[in-house]
C-alpha cells in the first residue's frame, strides 16, 4: 500500500470511527432532553437540520450540483419515502432513550446489518451464503429467546432495525450524495416540523426558551444530526466494506455500555443469552465480509 493510500485509509478510519462514536453517544444527548416530548425534539431536529444543511450547501457553493441531482426522475419521490423512514427511526430512538430503553435501542442497531442482508435477499435478489444464513438464524433465535424469556416483543429494536434497513435500501437506489440526500429529506419534512413547533408555541407548550440549556440542546440538534452523517460519508468512501462494517459496531456497543453502566438498565441472564446470539451472528456476518475482501 502506498503512503497516499495509507493516509487516505487513516483518514477514512478516523472519520468513520468518529461518526459511529458520536452516534453511540447520542443517548447522553437525548437523555439530557428528557423533559421535552420526543415529538417536539424530532421537530426541532428536522427544522434545525434543514437550516444547517441549507447553510452548508450555500457555504460550499454546491447548490447547482445538489439541484441537478435532485431533479433527476424519481429522486424526490424516493427521498420523500426515505425521509418518512428516517424520521420514524429518529422518533422511536428519541422516545426509547427518554423512556429508559437504551439497551433495546442498542439491540436494534446490532441487528440492523442482518436486517439489511434479509432486505437484500427479498428486494434485490441477493444470494445468501451459508455463513449469512447461519448469522440470520442466530439473530432470529436471539430475538425469539427475548420474546419467550423476557416476555415481550422487542418492538423498539425491531422498529429501529427495520426502519433503518429500509432507509438504507432506498438510499442505495437513489443516485445522490450524502449532502444532497439529507438536505432533501429534512426539507421535505421541514414544513410539518415547523408547523408543529409553531402550534406548540401558540399553545404555550413549546420548550424552546424554557431554559438556556434546553434551548442550546434543541438548536444544536441540526449540527449533531448532520456532522456525523457527513463524517460517515467521508469515511466510507476511503474504506473497504469489511473495515466499514466492523467499525459500525462502535455505535451499538457504545450505546450498550451506556445503557448498562451509565443509565443502570437491567441486564439479566435472559438478556445475556439473547445478546450472545446476536453477537455470535455478527461474528459470522463480519467474518464473511472479511473473507470476501481477502479473497479466501
Amino acid at each position: 500500500m502506498t503512503s497516499t493510500a495509507q493516509r487516505q485509509q487513516s483518514i477514512g478510519v478516523a472519520a468513520a470511527a468518529a461518526a459511529y462514536l458520536v452516534w453511540g453517544l447520542f443517548p447522553l444527548y437525548f437523555h439530557a432532553l428528557q423533559g421535552v416530548p420526543a415529538g417536539e425534539v424530532l421537530a426541532h431536529r428536522v427544522a434545525w437540520s434543514a437550516l444547517f444543511m441549507a447553510a452548508l450547501v450555500t457555504a460550499l457553493r454546491r447548490w447547482p450540483t445538489v439541484l441537478l441531482q435532485l431533479r433527476r426522475p424519481g429522486v424526490m419521490r424516493t427521498l420523500t419515502a426515505s425521509a418518512l423512514l428516517i424520521s420514524t427511526n429518529w422518533l422511536v430512538y428519541i422516545w426509547a432513550v427518554q423512556s429508559g430503553r437504551v439497551l433495546e435501542a442498542s439491540l436494534g442497531y446490532f441487528i440492523t446489518p442482518l436486517v439489511s442482508v434479509l432486505l437484500g435477499v427479498v428486494f434485490l435478489r441477493e444470494p445468501l451464503s451459508r455463513r449469512q444464513v447461519a448469522a440470520v438464524a442466530l439473530a432470529a433465535a436471539g430475538v425469539l429467546w427475548m420474546v419467550l424469556r423476557v416476555g415481550k416483543v422487542p418492538w423498539v429494536a425491531l422498529t429501529l432495525a427495520g426502519s433503518f434497513g429500509l432507509y438504507g435500501l432506498l438510499r442505495k437506489q437513489v443516485p445522490v450524495d450524502a449532502v444532497a440526500g439529507l438536505l432533501a429529506e429534512v426539507v421535505v419534512l421541514a414544513p410539518l416540523a415547523v408547523g408543529w413547533l409553531l402550534w406548540l408555541t401558540w399553545r404555550g407548550a413549546g420548550h424552546l426558551g424554557s431554559s438556556p440549556g434546553v434551548t442550546a440542546l434543541l438548536t444544536l440538534t441540526g449540527v449533531v444530526t448532520a456532522v456525523p452523517l457527513l463524517l460517515f460519508a467521508m469515511g466510507v468512501r476511503r474504506l473497504s466494506l469489511a473495515t466499514a462494517g466492523l467499525l459500525l459496531y462502535l455505535n451499538p456497543t457504545t450505546q450498550f455500555a451506556l445503557a448498562v453502566w451509565r443509565f443502570g438498565e437491567a441486564f439479566t441472564i435472559s438478556h445475556a443469552v439473547a445478546f450472545g446470539c446476536i453477537w455470535a451472528s455478527l461474528a459470522l456476518y463480519s467474518s464473511e465480509a472479511i473473507l470476501r475482501r481477502t479473497g479466501e
